[in-house]
């Protein structure tokens, strides 16, 4: 076999490998389940809210 051959062949085989392993992320990427919180449940909604109606209460107190 001369170079030129064996050089294609190892292109063609680094080539499939890299389709496999594309293909496989693809797929495992499609068989995942996404799922999407409630709003009720997000902490960091939760935490927000008390500090946007923490801010509000203040200056109510304060003009009292």
């Amino acid at each position: 076999m001369s170079t030129l051959t064996i050089s294609i062949l190892i292109t063609l085989v680094i080539i499939v490998f890299v389709i496999i392993i594309f293909a496989a992320a693809i797929t495992k990427g499609y068989s995942y389940k996404h799922t999407v919180d409630k709003l009720e449940d997000n902490p960091y909604l939760q935490s927000k809210n008390e500090k946007n109606d923490a801010n509000l209460k203040e200056p109510e107190e304060t003009y009292k």
